[in-house]
């Protein structure tokens, strides 16, 4: 009789096995890789720096600091209005961002580090400057968690 009772429990446990995994997020890395065919990780995390980074130098360039708050990490936006529009920020009304470019993307220690480089008019003189934005994933998005004068040089590409 204690063997019947232990191959029913047994064959019962076998049974519900495959539900439990699938409650245990067995089930997610599926989902995840039908949303994102033949993307890796780390190609996903570089695109979508580049993504918001791009915005945020798009918004620059219009003057829309709505735009460029939108692309920032929740931490960030607290005070960016009175930053950003006042005498060294990044939308003040005394110089004009003719050119922004992004010179290079790479995993670093606080999430991706997104080179830029920035060309600002002020009157009749232009400098061009570097700077580094990171980029991390909060929840399922990704912002712009950071921004800092330098960058990084692109790394050379390597030709089989």
């Amino acid at each position: 009789m204690a063997v019947t009772h232990s191959r029913s429990a047994l064959v019962a446990a076998l049974a519900l096995l495959p539900f439990t995994l699938f409650g245990c997020g067995l089930g997610d890395d599926d989902e995840k890789a039908a949303e994102q065919p033949g993307r890796a990780p780390a190609e996903e995390a570089a695109t979508k720096a580049r993504e918001r980074v791009q915005a945020y130098l798009d918004a620059m360039i219009a003057k829309d600091t709505a735009a460029g708050r939108g692309q920032l990490c929740a931490p960030a936006q607290e005070g960016f209005d009175s930053a950003a529009t006042g005498p060294n920020g990044d939308f003040a009304d005394h110089f004009t961002v003719t050119e922004a470019a992004i010179t290079d993307v790479r995993p670093g220690t606080a999430g991706q580090e997104v080179s830029t480089s920035i060309t600002v008019t002020v009157g009749a003189r232009e400098a061009t400057r570097p700077l580094l934005f990171t980029v991390t994933r909060s929840g399922a998005d990704w912002c712009v968690a950071g921004e800092a004068p330098g960058g990084h040089t692109p790394e050379p590409t390597v030709t089989p």
